[in-house]
């Protein structure tokens, strides 16, 4: 890419009276320069350009983050934000959200803050987001927060692109009247013990999850991909994980968060008959895949491991075949809900238990 303005879609959860934007070269090898940085609400474009330490230019330096200046742009709660980042050197891609679940547009030149109709949007529409890592929203209540931490169904996959319609979405338009933000940490392909489409969850807890400003608590599904890689296309080499490596991680994962004052809602797996079938990804499920899902799901509901526990399983599976998804849940794929389950599975999460008694 070069001489090209990246135009981002999203949407926050909680407003306030100012935000600022978090731009990242994490995963660069060389300075990453941002020469003009604008957000708007809405497709309109209204809004104000970035400013970091005064300058509407950044280098961000290989292997880092930059943060902008408060910017004067007050949002409302569940805002739709557009941001647009011009980048006028030749810049490889690096540091990537592969599938946002939402619109991106390359458009030639730089046309940051230039509304639609004027800027023509004659560009490459992607579904990846790129260097914009966060938005970080400015109030006068202190910061009350949840992470959703987890893999491709966190992430959103199968539901319908630019409508915000993944699960911590449907849980952050429930959250919001109380003032609670959620923050969606999922990554698709992730799993808990390995690297896999990202660092391992256990590697990636503190700057996902922890270290976010007034996080209250952690919901945490993941192991599907644990147990659904080994011996299929993305794993073929790999055996099966055990039961006890799997309730390890799960267990230094709750300390860890502990040790900061985080609850943990532990969430359990849900089936995955058929998944991937008839696709290159073949090889997900298997009935030995299947019973290591279950005896999982069984240490999730009665170890006593995690502060409340969600059950998804139970929530999403077909009462006349358990191992395979409801079919009014299933976004077609057999592993990932479409809008119907994302929202079932929102609504099926107890505030109360998710906040702990000191919220109320």
């Amino acid at each position: 890419m070069q001489d090209v303005t990246l135009r981002q879609h999203l949407r926050i959860s909680v407003g306030g009276e100012r935000l600022r934007l978090v731009v990242s070269n994490e995963y660069g090898r060389s300075p990453l320069k941002v020469a003009s940085a604008h957000v708007g609400l809405g497709a309109s474009g209204a809004g104000a350009y970035a400013r970091f330490q005064g300058s509407k230019e950044i280098s961000v330096a290989a292997r880092a983050k930059a943060v902008s200046d408060p910017i004067a742009v007050a949002v409302p709660s569940g805002a739709r934000l557009q941001v647009d980042l011009y980048l006028p050197d030749r810049t490889p891609l690096a540091g990537f959200h592969w599938d946002a679940r939402d619109q991106t547009l390359l458009l030639p030149g730089n046309v940051a803050g230039r509304a639609a109709a004027e800027s023509g949007e004659r560009g490459e529409t992607l579904a990846t987001r790129a260097f914009l890592s966060a938005v970080m929203v400015e109030a006068a209540r202190a910061p009350v927060a949840v992470v959703a931490l987890g893999d491709s169904i966190t992430d959103g996959n199968g539901s319908t692109p630019g409508a915000d319609r993944r699960w911590p979405d449907f849980l952050a338009r429930r959250l919001a009247p109380q003032g609670v933000a959620v923050l969606n940490a999922g990554i698709s392909g992730n799993r808990l013990l390995r690297p896999g489409m990202g660092e391992s969850a256990l590697a990636r807890l503190e700057r996902d999850a922890l270290q976010h400003p007034g996080v209250r608590s952690v919901i945490v599904l993941l192991g599907t991909n644990d147990i659904g890689w080994p011996g299929g296309a993305f794993a073929p080499d790999e055996a099966l994980p055990t039961l006890a490596s799997l309730t390890q991680g799960l267990r230094q994962l709750v300390e860890r968060a502990h040790l900061r004052g985080v609850r943990v809602i532990g969430a359990t797996l849900m089936p995955f008959e058929d998944a991937l079938k008839g696709t290159p990804l073949e090889g997900h499920f298997s009935p030995e895949k299947d019973a290591l899902r279950q005896q999982l799901n069984e240490w999730i509901r009665h170890a006593g491991a995690f502060d409340a526990v969600v059950d998804f399983d139970r929530l999403a599976r077909d009462p006349s075949r358990p191992t395979r998804l409801r079919a009014a849940f299933d976004s077609g794929d057999h592993l990932h809900p479409g809008d119907d389950g994302y929202r079932a599975m929102a609504d099926s999460i107890d505030l109360r238990a998710l906040l702990g008694p000191a919220h109320e």
